[in-house]
């Protein structure tokens, strides 16, 4: 290992806390993730699926904007 790899390990941990923050004081706010239009929900009476793709697809998109934002700035 080398002090690359503990930067990033400190960069993620930074980034979990924000985003444990934002839920913890927004959790009434962001009640729409995970019930967007795509997102397939199947309940019954015994039985519940649920698979959240729009979602997903969406957190897949920022994830990759913000990774690659990072890379050009650092």
């Amino acid at each position: 290992m080398n002090s690359d790899t503990g930067k990033w390990i400190i960069l993620i941990g930074v980034g979990v806390i924000f985003i444990g923050i934002l839920i913890y004081f927004f959790h009434d706010k962001l009640h729409w993730i995970g019930r967007l239009p795509g997102d397939i929900r199947i309940e019954k009476e015994n039985f519940r699926f649920y698979f959240p793709i729009t979602t997903m697809i969406l957190a897949s998109l920022l994830l990759t904007i913000l990774v690659n934002l990072i890379k050009k700035f650092l």
